[in-house]
C-alpha cells in the first residue's frame, strides 16, 4: 500500500489552518460558558433567550468583518411550548471569496426537565448542554476572522433545539429558499465533558457523527454526509498532539437528534461533534454546570472543528464524472472532469476500511493511475485540495 501523504502548505503566505487552530483560548472559552451559564435559564420559551441571543450577537459584532444578524422564527405551540410564539437565534457570515459556505454553531438554549414544580422557570444553566457548542463557535469565529478564505463561513447559535430542533429546521429551510450553497455543516452539541460518573474517562477524542451518504431520488435530496465525516477525519489526523476524531456511522446517538440533521434531511452535508462520555445527570437539570466542564478538552474540540473548516473553507470546486477506467490490469486509473486551475487529491481505501488510507496530492490534472492497486481491492475518490471527495464508479 502507498504512504500515506500529509496535508502540506496550500498556498504560500497563507497560515494554515493547524497554525491558526493554535490561538484556541481556554480561558475565552470558559469565559463565554460561564457569562452563559449565569442566566438562570435560556428556555426558548422565556425572556432570557433573547437576553442571551443580543449578548451572543453583541459579541459577535465585537469581531471585525463579520455580518451579524439576529434571526426572528416562530415557534408552535406544542407539550414544550404552551404558545405559539416568535423567537430568536443568532447568525454571523464571514463572507469569502465564493458564495459557498461552511457552517457551524450550536444550540444555546436550554431546558430542566426534571424540576416540574418550577416549570418553565426552573434552573437550567446548559453549561455543557450547550453552552460548549456555541461557546466553541464563537471562538472559531475570533480566529478565523484573522484571515481571509476562498469560501464563505456562517458561525450560528441555534434556539428552539430542546423542543426539537426547531431553530435548526427554521434556518435549513430558509437556506433551501434562498438557495444557499452549503458545502458542510458542523454541529457541536456537549463537546465539553471528557468523563462521568461511572469512571470512563475519554479526553484524547471527539465523536463525529454522520449519516449514510444517499444519492437523492423520491423526496430525499441527496447528501455526502459520510464522506464530509471522512474527510474531517483525515484532514484532523496526527494534527493535534493526542488529539483526533472517532467517527461513529450513524445520524446520531441511538434515538436521539441533533442541529445537524434538519440540514441532511435538506440534502446538504452535515455532522454533528459531541463528546465520547455523556453523563446524563447533568443533561437538562439544574447541575449542568461550569464546573464540570473539561475547557482544555472543550479546546481541543475547537481545534478540530477549526482545522476541517479551514481546509474545507479554501477547497475548491469538487471534480464531477469522477470514473474508474475499466480496463482489466494491476493498476487502476481514476479520470475525473477537472475545474479550471483547481488541484486535486486522489484517496483510497480498503472496502472494509471506515477511513481513507492513502493519498496523493496532484496539480490541475484531470486523471490519475495507482499502481499496483486493484479497483477490485480498494474504493477511489477525488477531491479538490482540502474538500469533500467524491467516490469514483
Amino acid at each position: 500500500m502507498l504512504p500515506i501523504i500529509a496535508m502540506t502548505v496550500m498556498t504560500q503566505g497563507i497560515i494554515l489552518p493547524e497554525d491558526l487552530a493554535k490561538e484556541v483560548d481556554a480561558k475565552r472559552l470558559r469565559s463565554t460558558v460561564e457569562k452563559l451559564a449565569s442566566w438562570n435559564d435560556r428556555n426558548t420559551n422565556n425572556s432570557t433567550l433573547t437576553e442571551a441571543a443580543n449578548w451572543i450577537a453583541d459579541q459577535y459584532r465585537e469581531i471585525p468583518g463579520l455580518q451579524v444578524e439576529v434571526m426572528k422564527y416562530k415557534l408552535p405551540k406544542m407539550a414544550r411550548v404552551p404558545e405559539e410564539k416568535e423567537v430568536v437565534q443568532v447568525l454571523a457570515v464571514l463572507p469569502g471569496e465564493t458564495n459557498t459556505r461552511i457552517l457551524v454553531g450550536g444550540h444555546f438554549d436550554t431546558i430542566n426537565m426534571v424540576d416540574k414544580e418550577k416549570g418553565l422557570q426552573a434552573r437550567a444553566p446548559g453549561a455543557n448542554d450547550d453552552g460548549s457548542g456555541t461557546a466553541l463557535a464563537l471562538e472559531l469565529a475570533r480566529v478565523m476572522s484573522k484571515r481571509k478564505w476562498r469560501n464563505t463561513l456562517v458561525f450560528v447559535a441555534f434556539s428552539g433545539e430542546e423542543q426539537g430542533l426547531y431553530g435548526s429546521k427554521a434556518l435549513a429551510a430558509r437556506a433551501v429558499a434562498e438557495k444557499w450553497d452549503i458545502e458542510a455543516v458542523f454541529s457541536n452539541d456537549m463537546v465539553g465533558n471528557s468523563k462521568n460518573k461511572i469512571g470512563q474517562k475519554d479526553d484524547r477524542q471527539v465523536r463525529v457523527f454522520s449519516a449514510e451518504a444517499t444519492p437523492g431520488g423520491g423526496e430525499a435530496p441527496p447528501h455526502h454526509s459520510r464522506e464530509l465525516a471522512r474527510i474531517i477525519e483525515f484532514l484532523t489526523r496526527e494534527s493535534v498532539d493526542g488529539f483526533g476524531v472517532k467517527l461513529v456511522f450513524r445520524n446520531d446517538r441511538f434515538g436521539r437528534g441533533g442541529d445537524h440533521t434538519p440540514f441532511m434531511q435538506a440534502g446538504f452535508n452535515a455532522v454533528r461533534f459531541t463528546e465520547v462520555h455523556e453523563e446524563y445527570s447533568r443533561q437538562h437539570t439544574e447541575d449542568d454546570l461550569p464546573g464540570d466542564v473539561d475547557f482544555k478538552y472543550l479546546g481541543n474540540a475547537a481545534k478540530m472543528n477549526l482545522i476541517a473548516m479551514g481546509y474545507l473553507a479554501d477547497a475548491g470546486q469538487a471534480p464531477t464524472n469522477v470514473r474508474i477506467d475499466r480496463s482489466q490490469g494491476h493498476d487502476t486509473t481514476v479520470n475525473w472532469h477537472a475545474e479550471p486551475g483547481v488541484r486535486y487529491t486522489v484517496y483510497w481505501r480498503e472496502t472494509t476500511s471506515p477511513v481513507w488510507q492513502g493519498n496523493v496530492r496532484l496539480g490541475a490534472v484531470a486523471t490519475y493511475t495507482a499502481k499496483k492497486l486493484s479497483k477490485d481491492d480498494y474504493i477511489f475518490a477525488v477531491g479538490a485540495v482540502g474538500g469533500i471527495p467524491v467516490e469514483a464508479k
